[in-house]
C-alpha cells in the first residue's frame, strides 16, 4: 500500500456505515442514468466462485482469453495479449492493470487519469490516493487486490497546457471490453467491483443506474458476482461538504460489502 497522502477534500477519518440517502445533487446525477426496475437485474446467485470462473472460462475460446499455454506473470502481464489502442490513442501506451493476477478480488474503474497515463500505473492520482483511504477504512489490503480500468488509455480533451478528462463514449467502452474480459478470464477473481458507470456497462454490457444499484451484486459475464459501487472521482467531485462525508462513508460501506464475500483480502 502507498503512502497516503492529503487528499482535496475534507472527509472524516472514520466512515459512517450506512449514511442517509443522497442529496438533490446526487439525484440530478444519476436521473439521466439509464436505470432499469431493480427486479429485472439479475442478481447473484450462491454458485461457487469457481465454477463461476470455469463457466466464463468456457465461454471464451482460448484464443481469445490470450492465456493458452501461457503462465502467470504479474510483473509484464505476459500472459495477456497486447491492447489494440482505440483510433484516439495511437501512440500511447496503455494502462494496464496492477496486482496479483490471482486476486480474490478486481476493482475495475473508467479510465485512467492524467497523472496515471504519466505514471504508467492505475490508480495513483487524486481518485487513487481515495480509493487507498476508502481501502484501508474498509479494512481491505489493496495489494492483495487487482486494479484495472475499462478503457486502457486516457480520454481527453487538450485546453492549453492542462488534459482535460473526457468521459469514454459506448463505442469507448465496446472496443476495450475483450481485453477487460480476458483480464477476468486470466486473474479469475471471486468478485468483481466496477466502480462508476463505465466500469459497469464494459462488465454488465448495458447501462444501470449505479446509484439505485450501488452496493449490490449482480451476476456478470459468465455467472461471475459484480458488485456495483460509485467511482471515487465522483467523491472528489461533490461540492457539498456535508455530501461527501456521506458519500465517502457509503462507499467505505460498500466496499466492506466487498470484504464480506472475499474475506481473504482483508488487511492484516
Amino acid at each position: 500500500m502507498q503512502e497516503q497522502s492529503r487528499l482535496p477534500l475534507d472527509l472524516p477519518r472514520t466512515a459512517k456505515r450506512r449514511p442517509a440517502a443522497t442529496d438533490g445533487a446526487q439525484r440530478k446525477r444519476s436521473k439521466g442514468a439509464d436505470a432499469q426496475p431493480q427486479d429485472e437485474l439479475p442478481t447473484a446467485q450462491a454458485e461457487p466462485a469457481e465454477a463461476a470462473r470455469a463457466r466464463l472460462s468456457d465461454e471464451t475460446p482460448a484464443e481469445a482469453r490470450g492465456d493458452a499455454g501461457h503462465d502467470r506473470r504479474p510483473a509484464d502481464h505476459a500472459a495477456l495479449p497486447p491492447v489494440i489502442p482505440a483510433p484516439w490513442a495511437e501512440g500511447r501506451a496503455p494502462v494496464l492493470g496492477e496486482g496479483p493476477l490471482d486476486a480474490p478480488l478486481m476493482l475495475v474503474g473508467e479510465q485512467p487519469g492524467d497523472e496515471e497515463d504519466r505514471g504508467g500505473r492505475p490508480f495513483i492520482g487524486p481518485a487513487g490516493r481515495l480509493l487507498d483511504r476508502a481501502l484501508v477504512e474498509a479494512g481491505i489490503d489493496r495489494s492483495a487486490c487487482y486494479v484495472t480500468n475499462a478503457v486502457k488509455h486516457f480520454k481527453y480533451v487538450q485546453r492549453g497546457a492542462r488534459r482535460l478528462h473526457q468521459t469514454p463514449d459506448a463505442g469507448d467502452i465496446a472496443h476495450y471490453r475483450p481485453f477487460l474480459m480476458r483480464e477476468i478470464v486470466h486473474v479469475a477473481p471471486g468478485l468483481l467491483v466496477a466502480m462508476g458507470a463505465t466500469a459497469a456497462q464494459a462488465l454488465l454490457g448495458r447501462k444501470v443506474g449505479i446509484m439505485k444499484l450501488r452496493g449490490q451484486v449482480l451476476s456478470g459475464p459468465g455467472g461471475m458476482p459484480i458488485l456495483l459501487t460509485v467511482h471515487p472521482s465522483f467523491l472528489l467531485r461533490l461540492p457539498d461538504p456535508d455530501a461527501k462525508r456521506a458519500e465517502y462513508g457509503h462507499f467505505v460501506h460498500d466496499l466492506g460489502v466487498a470484504l464480506q464475500r472475499v474475506p481473504e483480502i482483508r488487511a492484516g
